[in-house]
């Protein structure tokens, strides 16, 4: 099971996603790829700087599948927007010894699903 990216989407589908912040190390490194464009950063405080950015909507990660392999954690889902599906991401994430996210990249697409949405 993803423990930690799994911690990370419900921190990020809350009223208060600033608390994924907690998820990561302070060296943290991501790269995020949505239509149009990409976000990369290489701190924590480029990280918080992307959540200040984001658009404020009705918004939810569903995981419909995750694993993890050592150090390495992934997640498959869809994201819904007022309860709509918009598209959906897959997230790998490489987490330390004490539960924190060191690196992570993410993947999401409105145009093609890997697994269907269960009904």
């Amino acid at each position: 099971m993803a423990d930690v990216l799994l911690a990370y989407m419900a921190r990020m589908d809350s009223d208060n996603p600033e608390a994924a912040l907690d998820l990561l190390e302070p060296d943290f490194r991501f790269h995020i790829a949505l239509p149009g464009h990409e976000a990369t950063g290489r701190s924590k405080a480029d990280f918080a700087a992307y959540i200040g950015g984001r658009n404020a909507v009705d918004r939810e990660h569903r995981i419909l599948r995750s694993s993890r392999d050592g150090d390495l954690e992934t997640v498959y889902g869809v994201v819904t927007e007022s309860g709509k599906s918009v598209g959906s991401f897959l997230s790998a994430a490489v987490v330390t010894p004490e539960g924190r996210m060191a690196r992570y990249q993410s993947y999401f697409t409105t145009t093609y699903d890997l697994i269907d949405l269960p009904e």
